[in-house]
């Protein structure tokens, strides 16, 4: 019995590990085994419920279907309704639950809350500030790059994704007369377009600690408000800014910049930036650009020029020569998401001095050194703010394969005479307008023989508005309250502009009427 005990003792399985590995070890072993089961056990049920962020081909179908339906019946009846609504929100209606929606229930949602409500964007009825694009096509572009989910922020992660940013800034740079030498981004709008710009100028000549109180930046009264903005982002809050004096076409007057900057010479103050606009937002001004840049340049000034909303306007024939000396900028920002009507999110920013630029926004990481290759081209990353960054070159490299430029430039031309079309019929009726426009923006009034002329024109504006059959904006022009008009939209036709006409004169009438019986 014994001798049989022995044996089976010979045998036991665990013997062996007993013998090799130490009582201690060999628990550790064990617990591991029992831990790593446990947790593929989780793994696998976790992997269970995650999976519905990866649907199946058929589910994508389905959600497809229920998204053109949607989106079909969006664009049918596009011009179908308000263009305006000034109802509210309901902030109730997007909580966050933890039990998942249909999306047939979350497309009613957005159609109620979101597409329904402010201004209806992608309208032709949008004739207020600059409006925005919305081109089918880039939509489509957007989808692909979602789903591939490109990084283009760097050369290394999507050459191609790089290489197509590139060739639009090339493009781009043939347009305006900048040298293949210069460096550019596509950015999210021209806030971020002229925040790139603002820094490489201040780095350019070195305004830092009390060098800035002692600094001019010269611009107009009407330069769009972002650049005020970067400004203060960028440190520069204590610069000097000097209003220049405008033109009756609010163009700046390239003398009044000359003046000032030898006074400011003489006072021993430090003048290094002027900015000019070609395409001012509240009446669609382009500065001389040319005059300002022999300025500029004469006096080694850096020489930005905001054309975000009016720089595409270049393509037009007719108006190519009012951009004359935009090839003298050191820098340039324009909007694609503007005067080529595509989505909101699509800016770019030209800049000569590539270590101007550098100076801020090159910077080395040891945890992106697997990146770093002298072959590839400048990465985007190195020229912005933004190390990521969304395959934003697709929404317009896209759309010009696919339809080529003539219908972009046809367009231009279209809201040029649209905007000289309406001003026409204002006329007859007997509003007063402003000066013929240098691009689409165009502003006028009811002139009051008696009584407050600006308060007439806010009730107008306000009774326009009233049924959301169109949709435009106000400004002040030295102190006068004036309505704005803005044709930019790809969608805005002939039949708008009448629509506009009809329901400007209509609200001229009841806001008169309301008037006499007060």
């Amino acid at each position: 019995m014994q001798k049989a005990g022995a044996e089976r003792q010979l045998y036991n399985p665990f013997s062996f590990f007993k013998f090799v590995f130490p009582k201690s070890i060999l628990q550790k072993k064990l617990k591991n085994i029992y831990m790593n089961n446990s947790i593929k056990s989780r793994i696998l049920r976790l992997q269970e419920r995650s999976a519905t962020l990866d649907p199946s081909q058929e589910q994508r179908d389905d959600l497809l279907k229920d998204l053109q339906g949607y989106t079909n019946k969006f664009l049918n009846n596009i011009d179908n309704g308000k263009y305006y609504n000034s109802e509210k929100a309901n902030k109730n209606a997007f909580s966050i639950g933890t039990k998942p929606k249909l999306l047939k229930e979350i497309l009613k949602i957005y159609a109620n809350e979101v597409a329904s409500k402010g201004i209806k964007a992608a309208s032709a009825g949008h004739l207020g500030y600059i409006p925005g694009g919305g081109i089918y096509s880039s939509a489509l572009a957007d989808y692909l790059a979602d789903i591939t989910n490109e990084y283009a922020g760097i050369s290394f992660a999507s050459p191609g994704a790089v290489a197509m940013e590139q060739e639009l800034l090339d493009w781009m740079k043939g347009l305006f007369g900048f040298p293949e030498s210069a460096v550019g981004n596509l950015t999210s709008g021209g806030s971020i377009a002229n925040q790139i710009a603002l820094t490489a100028a201040r780095d350019r000549h070195g305004i830092k600690g009390a060098k800035i109180e002692q600094s001019v930046v010269y611009l107009s009264p009407q330069l769009h408000h972002c650049n005020h903005k970067a400004l203060r982002i960028i440190g520069l809050e204590d610069v000097i800014l000097r209003e220049l004096k405008l033109d009756s076409h609010s163009r700046i007057i390239a003398g009044d910049l000359a003046g000032q900057i030898q006074k400011d010479k003489e006072a021993g103050l430090n003048p290094f930036l002027v900015i000019a606009s070609a395409g001012t937002t509240d009446t669609g001004a382009v500065d001389p650009l040319k005059d300002l840049g022999e300025i500029a340049e004469e006096h080694n000034l850096w020489y930005h020029v905001d054309a975000a909303y009016g720089g595409f306007f270049i393509l037009s024939q007719e108006r190519k020569k009012l951009f004359n000396g935009i090839e003298l900028a050191d820098s340039l920002a324009v909007d694609p998401h503007k005067s080529l009507f595509l989505p909101f999110g699509l800016g770019a920013i030209l800049v000569k001095d590539k270590e101007a630029v550098f100076h801020s926004h090159h910077h080395l990481a040891n945890y992106m050194q697997d990146t770093f290759d002298d072959n590839f081209a400048i990465d985007p990353a190195d020229v912005s703010p933004e190390l990521t960054k969304h395959f934003r070159a697709l929404r317009l490299w896209l759309p010009l394969q696919l339809h080529g430029i003539e219908p972009f430039v046809a367009c231009l031309e279209e809201k040029l005479l649209l905007t000289q079309y309406f001003r026409n019929r204002l006329q007859e009726i007997g509003f007063a307008l402003g000066p013929v426009p240098d691009l689409t923006v165009s502003y006028f009034w009811w002139p009051v023989a008696n009584g407050d002329e600006n308060a007439f024109n806010k009730k107008l504006l306000k009774e326009i508005h009233q049924k959301g059959e169109i949709f435009l904006s106000s400004t002040t022009i030295n102190g006068k309250f004036v309505i704005r008009l803005a044709v930019l939209s790809f969608r805005t036709k002939l039949e708008t502009i009448d629509k506009a006409v009809s329901v400007i004169d209509k609200a001229r009438k009841k806001v008169q009427d309301s008037t006499i019986r007060s």
